[in-house]
């Protein structure tokens, strides 16, 4: 499928796609069904096409998400724009055309019928093939000059069109390196600053690696500094070196910029129970003293929580005791746990 660049002659093409990943491929193949007199090439860096997308959704590949339209981007003007002319079901309809059946979870997230990322990538390299795209692989692009009313790649090829789909710099095994931000300033682009997004968050090992594996769901999670930065809602995993899960990875963008500005770590307060408020946990706390007052305070949040998170709460009140019956506790306590289970903080 793939060849390596020939270094007799240069090569000529109407189009030129840098990238030989999802965006790229995807170009490619809609170029040529455009216009199928176009001679078309990908140029990628790796040894095949498609390496990063066999990672995706732990090797499934989540190629959309039916409720995409609705997530809140920080970007909105763009995003708003490219999703309503390529909406979730015209990706959906893209890779039917390929052969290719999904499916969507009760999350809206969409996979191939197989579970295997292997599946798009297939897919989008037999089209690739079908359609007679050229793929030239094992070909880093370091060089781009304008030449001709065109672009020259490397001295090797000519494009009259080019499209940049390098990736970001998420990945550099599965060549997400940052080198397209480089091709793009030297063609006068402006490139925003980078930072990690959609990564877990790193925090002090006391508070979250005793939780290790523990998850919470449906919390709502408040980046916080001098004042809120950002707020997420979904479920929350705990780890040895602090929080992942959806709801805490979206907080990484903005906890970078934070600590990139004024050099201080926010915190993530988080709130175990978004649909009750304070007053009605406290309500909550005082009825569990009738009902399992029996119980040592290991089991206090039982009710909604695993027990060893259950039990992190009470500590961060300062209130744990193992062998302390629920009944026990006074009503000052129960605020104390009720506030704890609104606000529990993490410093990222």
């Amino acid at each position: 499928m793939c060849r390596k660049k020939d270094a007799v002659q240069m090569k000529k093409y109407d189009l030129a796609v840098i990238g030989g990943c999802s965006a790229g491929l995807a170009a490619a193949i809609n170029a040529k069904r455009i216009d199928p007199s176009l001679n078309v090439a990908v140029v990628e860096k790796l040894p095949r096409t498609g390496k990063k997308l066999l990672a995706t959704g732990n090797g499934k590949c989540n190629i959309t998400n039916l409720y995409a339209l609705d997530h809140g981007y920080v970007n909105k003007g763009f995003t708003s724009f490219a999703m309503n002319v390529y909406n979730p079901q015209k990706i959906i309809e893209f890779f039917a055309s390929m052969g290719l059946l999904t499916y969507a979870d009760s999350c809206g997230r969409v996979y191939p019928e197989s579970n295997m990322a292997a599946s798009v990538v297939d897919a989008l390299r037999f089209e690739l093939e079908r359609l007679g795209i050229n793929v030239i692989c094992d070909m880093p692009v370091t060089d781009i000059r304008k030449s001709g009313g065109g672009f020259i790649l490397n001295g090797d090829i000519f494009c009259k069109k080019l499209v940049l789909a390098a990736g970001g710099k998420s990945s550099a095994p599965q060549g997400s390196d940052g080198s397209g931000f480089e091709l793009a300033k030297k063609l006068g682009h402006t490139v925003t600053e980078t930072v990690p997004a959609l990564v877990p968050l790193n925090s002090k090992p006391e508070i979250t690696k005793p939780l290790k594996g523990m998850r919470a769901r449906n919390v709502t999670l408040t980046l916080k500094g001098e004042k809120i930065l950002a707020g997420t809602q979904g479920e929350i995993l705990f780890t040895e070196y602090g929080l992942s899960g959806i709801a805490a990875m979206e907080l990484a963008a903005p906890a970078q910029k934070y600590i990139n500005s004024v050099k201080r770590n926010p915190f993530t307060m988080i709130d175990f129970m978004p649909k009750m408020t304070y007053n009605e946990i406290v309500e909550y706390l005082q009825n569990l003293r009738k009902i399992k007052g029996f119980c040592n305070m290991d089991n206090l949040l039982t009710g909604f929580l695993p027990k060893t998170v259950g039990i992190a709460i009470c500590k961060a009140a300062n209130l744990y005791k193992s062998d302390k019956r629920i009944d026990e506790l006074t009503i000052k306590e129960v605020k104390l746990i009720a506030e704890k289970i609104k606000n529990f903080l993490v410093e990222i």
